[in-house]
């Protein structure tokens, strides 16, 4: 009998790891090899064309001490990641909104949320438009208000752009993290609440004692796809600005992008992407530890 019940088990083991291995395969081969390659390619000099050679810590030692332009960019990025706790606090300041019992609120939900789906390089071009020094309606509203006498070319400028681009990022994110915000919310037990307003809690005190604390898996969901999204803006920063003017808007990926693309130093850019990894994973490691350390723990009841 115990015979029989191993190999059933070995032959249902057997076909789930038939089911996985096509899978696991494109895993391995668009995602681990990849990685690994990255990797490798940072400890040496190589290009299209040229052959493989071993340089060790060069490319991390011209990033760190010789690359003035690294660290603008860095900086740039870190600047750029900003828009994410903005971001959250907008959206939980709507989501507590639409929470309300208001007439119409999934219309609220609705129009809020929009901007999300839509193409990143379309909301791109939408908000170049409306940054336009000729023809943008922002320009054309600060004019008619009396705030501006000449137009300002937003994403020309040095002291504008990247302030812009935030603005922009903002926009087009905060909806999804309203509605993340929001799932959490409606999951906390209404009984909480109750109990809070017969000890006689005041509207604050249950926002700061059971709300926010409660409300941590949601954040800390929504900082990390803001993490990743500073990480990641390439379309919109290339859509507006191009990461101009000058490296006023240049973040790490896009820079990874004219460096693999532009000037062809491909073993350099894996050392930036390399260390774009890492500054990831130490952002990340971070928030969930701000968060309580086990903001991301999924509890499986039997």
């Amino acid at each position: 009998m115990m015979t029989l019940l191993k190999t059933k088990r070995s032959r249902e083991m057997t076909f789930v790891w038939m089911l996985l291995l096509p899978a696991l395969a494109v895993y391995l081969f668009y995602r681990v090899i990849p990685l690994l390659w990255n990797v490798v390619l940072s400890f040496s000099f190589w290009a299209p064309g040229k052959p493989f050679k071993f340089a060790g810590l060069y490319q991390y030692e011209e990033m760190l001490y010789y690359d003035d332009a690294f660290w603008v960019v860095l900086k740039n990025t870190a600047v750029f990641m900003l828009a994410t706790p903005v971001s959250i606090a907008i959206a939980l300041a709507l989501a507590l909104l639409v929470d309300q019992n208001l007439k119409g609120r999934s219309i609220y939900r609705t129009i809020i949320f929009l901007p999300y789906p839509m193409m990143i390089v379309a909301v791109g071009i939408v908000w170049r438009w409306l940054y336009n020094d000729s023809v943008g309606l922002i320009n054309y509203l600060l004019r008619s208000a009396g705030l501006i006498d000449r137009p300002i070319a937003f994403l020309e400028s040095f002291d504008f752009a990247m302030l812009s681009v935030m603005v922009a990022a903002i926009w087009q994110i905060v909806g999804f993290f309203m509605i993340i915000i929001l799932t959490g919310l409606q999951n906390i037990p209404a009984h909480l609440y109750e109990a809070a307003l017969i000890d006689g809690a005041r509207a604050h005190h249950r926002f700061w004692r059971i709300t926010l604390p409660l409300l941590r898996p949601s954040i800390f969901l929504c900082v990390i796809l803001g993490v990743i999204a500073s990480f990641t803006s390439f379309d919109l920063i290339y859509t507006m600005t191009g990461g101009g003017p000058g490296l006023a808007t240049e973040l790490l990926i896009t820079y990874v992008y004219k460096l693999s693309f532009t000037l062809s130093r491909f073993d350099y850019a894996a050392a930036v992407t390399v260390v774009m990894f890492l500054l990831f994973l130490t952002l990340a490691t971070i928030a969930n530890r701000l968060s309580g350390g086990d903001a991301g723990k999924v509890d499986i009841a039997d």
